[in-house]
């Protein structure tokens, strides 16, 4: 089998120009080494191949430009600034700067040419850059324009443009040390160039290079290394999965007991999809290895029910299990649920949170402890070291994008006693398409429960302008008149210039002088999180009938008796989030409706986004939707979608490559296993995120 030695990548300091003072700014890019800076890669492309003449210059236009310096001087209007008029034969420019040293200002002096770079706008005395690119050049040796297309970097406070641009540029020099750590027959028919063409072509784009095609982030250059981002991050995932599944988990065996009475009690019977993924759990939890297992389902569809009748399992085996929630607030409601459905069959649920101090919180620990609560419901607060488990078996995560991969890691290490590994399983109410689970979840098999029980409701999704506030306004009164409750979503809590939309603040006080005799509750992101709990505490207790809030309530809050929901500003929303929000009503057997409030003019986007909102209410569906219409247009920029931090790849534009990488994955990992941890390395760098890979 080929095998190669890994080159050790050489540190930023070999470059001229850099001191130990430069790498320590350079590395809050996560530049290290000359290997770091050829994968720093550029955000967007300016065109400076063309020198603008000056007299064609236009307000608004970014280009490159030349000319002689007619006049520099210091003046003070509102605050010290320096300003530095040149022309070119064809017109005239003026550079202003706010900040600037003595050595700027003799660098400018009256006859020096320059030429410069950056966005002309109208100023007293005609156009102007403010705080320009600018280099002199000679006047008497012609200096020719740009041979290629300019490269904008992530940007760090003391590292300007310019200088990252001469380091890439000297690490490119050197780019023979850059190992491919991908097999030739890897990329075979895949149409992708070789690692080093790719690196080359992204930070220094040839004159006629397809920009468009570069914003989009489509040319096959960015492809490639898409491609090997991807492929990395799955093989750290796939390595993280072998290597927990490495040590024994607990062999769960029942008589089904337990769960035959939980069943009883429940007024329903399961739909055919929770029983499907009860049954792959089931069979999970009774092998000797742990279980690593996602249940994926829409709002509402009985993921909770399903992850209490698998601890049952671990229960009646004599094991603990814990479920672990984002918030207070969650882990509230799983306490309540699982106490309704544990207590009558004699088992102990406690619930241990930040909230708890003293004795109270001392008694919660001791019963984990000696193993009296057989089921331990939470917060990030039951992996602190001082928790201690008698025997758990079996961690129950909800929503885990919600938290890093390491802390449900630190939860099972918890369980790890006599060589044995407590089985996990995974809930999430984010349901994506199958092929992104498998790579975004490389690590965990996926159930997914895709039926809603009977006898829920769909929500009633209605599109209304803001003119119409009003009316709905109106309809709040009625509807928590006649004893239920409602929701008004905002999207921001401040007001700020660029986004001139109502604060959650403002919104709350003018709700509340409209609606005198109803109780009118705020939470948003910035409030103490003892302020927040309690403002929905109070409502879930029936003590607020308008609740007006930010997005912080987007996930797992349930209060039946809710059933209207007004989100304003909606196309600014992602359909997600769109459907995440609308998952807070309509889980009560009255009727629901969620109100979309928009402002004209609408994008074509939006339009499409609020018309899928109104024409389903299916997650899956939603979440298909939303990966159909999230063009490049709308990624530019978005480097993650929220499951894995991605420098280069975005997991719904490049999903087209997630099965090639899936094969590639396997097959890196059967026949060149030495080229694995260099490739995780250079991407995933030491995958702190994944836990220990190695």
């Amino acid at each position: 089998m080929h095998r190669r030695s890994v080159i050790e990548p050489k540190p930023v300091t070999v470059l001229r120009g850099v001191g130990a003072a430069l790498a320590q700014r350079l590395l809050a890019l996560g530049v290290a080494t000359t290997q770091d800076l050829l994968f720093l890669l550029p955000l967007r492309y300016e065109d400076r191949t063309r020198v603008v003449p000056l007299g064609e210059l236009r307000a608004g236009q970014r280009a490159a430009v030349e000319g002689e310096v007619l006049l520099t001087e210091v003046v003070f209007r509102g605050r010290r600034q320096m300003l530095c008029k040149i022309a070119d034969g064809s017109g005239f420019l003026t550079l202003r700067f706010f900040y600037f040293t003595a050595q700027q200002q003799q660098g400018l002096a009256r006859g020096a040419r320059i030429r410069c770079f950056g966005e002309a706008r109208r100023g007293p005395n005609g156009l102007e850059i403010v705080h320009p690119e600018y280099r002199r050049i000679d006047p008497n040796t012609p200096v020719a324009a740009e041979d290629h297309l300019t490269p904008i970097y992530p940007g760090t406070e003391g590292v300007t443009q310019g200088r990252l641009r001469m380091l890439v540029g000297l690490a490119l020099d050197q780019c023979g040390d850059v190992e491919d750590w991908l097999p030739s027959s890897v990329l075979a028919d895949s149409r992708l160039p070789a690692l080093s063409d790719a690196l080359r072509y992204v930070h220094r784009p040839p004159t006629d290079a397809p920009v468009e095609l570069l914003l989009s982030g489509r040319h096959p250059a960015q492809r490639r290394l898409a491609f090997e981002e991807l492929l990395a991050h799955q093989l750290s995932l796939k390595l993280l999965r072998r290597r927990i599944q490495s040590d024994p988990g607990w062999p769960l065996q029942s008589n089904g007991a337990l769960k035959a009475g939980l069943l009883a009690a429940l007024p329903f019977r399961l739909t055919q999809a929770q029983q499907r993924a009860l049954l792959e759990i089931e069979g999970d939890l009774k092998l000797g290895k742990p279980m690593l297992r996602l249940v994926q389902g829409d709002v509402g569809c009985g993921k909770t029910l399903v992850a209490a009748l698998a601890a049952t399992q671990a229960v009646q085996a004599g094991r603990q299990v814990a479920l672990m929630a984002p918030t207070e607030l969650l882990a509230d409601q799983h306490a309540q649920n699982f106490r309704r459905w544990f207590e009558p069959l004699g088992i102990v649920v406690a619930l241990l949170t930040g909230r708890q101090t003293g004795k109270a919180r001392g008694a919660v620990l001791e019963g984990i402890r000696e193993g009296l609560a057989p089921i331990v419901v939470g917060t990030h607060a039951l992996f602190q070291e001082h928790v201690e488990f008698s025997s758990l078996a079996l961690v129950i995560v909800d929503e885990q994008h919600r938290f890093g991969v390491h802390q449900r890691l630190s939860l099972r290490e918890k369980g790890a006693s006599d060589g044995h590994q407590p089985h996990q399983l995974i809930m999430t109410a984010t349901p994506i398409p199958r092929t992104l689970a498998m790579t975004a979840y490389a690590d965990l098999d996926v159930s997914v429960i895709d039926e809603l029980p009977p006898g829920r409701t769909p929500v009633k999704t209605v599109v209304l302008a803001e003119a119409r506030r009003d009316e709905v306004v109106q309809r709040i009164r009625t509807a928590c008149l006649e004893g239920r409750q409602s929701y008004w979503v905002c999207p921001l809590i401040d007001e700020s210039e660029e986004m001139p939309y109502q604060a959650a603040e403002e919104t709350a006080a003018s709700l509340a002088a409209a609606l005198p005799e109803l109780s009118v509750g705020l939470v948003h992101g910035r409030m103490p999180a003892s302020a927040k709990e309690g403002t929905m505490r109070r409502f879930n207790e029936g003590k607020i009938q308008l609740l007006v809030a930010t997005t912080v309530i987007e996930v797992g809050v349930d209060v039946p008796n809710a059933t209207l929901m007004v989100i304003e500003n909606a196309e600014r929303m992602g359909l997600a989030q769109l459907h995440q929000l609308r998952g807070r009503v309509g889980r009560g057997q009255h009727v629901s409706s969620c109100l979309l409030l928009y402002r004209s003019p609408l994008s074509s986007l939006a339009r499409e986004r609020l018309a899928v909102m109104r024409d389903t209410n299916d997650g899956f569906e939603v979440a298909r939707r939303d990966l159909d219409l999230r063009g490049p247009g709308e990624l530019l920029g978005t480097r993650q979608t929220g499951l894995a931090q991605m420098r280069v790849a975005d997991l719904l534009r490049d999903a087209d490559l997630l099965p090639r990488v899936q094969i590639a994955a396997e097959t890196l990992l059967r026949d060149w296993p030495a080229h694995v941890a260099p490739l995780i390395g250079r991407w995933v760098g030491h995958a702190e995120q994944y836990g220990r890979v190695g």
